[in-house]
């Protein structure tokens, strides 16, 4: 069990999502992390309910304008395929509001799951879905290099 004071999230996660959610009481730690600017990508896996060829993840990587607003990823991967489902690893460096579901959306592909695994070096790993706990020293520094 975690003692948290006043602490804020970095970014956000749409209740149909799930994964790593930073939170923190550094306003500018935070206010670097959600800067477009700064470049720091925010890994997804997502899971579609289609199985995609070349030229879908084409359309999906040139991106999308949803309601006057672009929206792109850094990168989309295909992280495994099965019979009538996909994992595709999708990396962000800014997060718009249901970037991922727009712009898969805008390409007619169902989002069944999507899970942030990582935000900059920080990765999800092992840790509870609903758990909690205190970054150390090490994984901060990350942030500072």
């Amino acid at each position: 069990e975690l003692d948290l004071p006043f602490v804020s999230p970095v970014g956000r996660l749409d209740k149909a999502s799930e994964g790593l959610l930073l939170m923190t009481n550094d306003t500018r730690f935070a206010q670097r992390l959600l800067d477009p600017a700064s470049h720091v990508a925010k890994i997804y896996h997502v899971q579609i309910g289609a199985l995609p060829d070349e030229a879908m993840l084409a359309r999906l990587r040139a991106g999308a304008t949803v309601d006057g607003e672009p929206l792109t990823a850094r990168s989309i991967d295909i992280l495994r395929s099965g019979t009538s489902t996909a994992w595709l690893e999708i990396t962000l460096d800014e997060g718009r509001n249901r970037h991922i579901r727009r712009l898969l959306g805008a390409h007619d592909v169902e989002v069944l799951r999507l899970v942030r695994v990582a935000i900059g070096p920080l990765q999800l790993g092992e840790l509870a879905k609903g758990k909690a706990r205190h970054l150390t020293a090490e994984e901060l520094a990350l942030f500072q290099a």
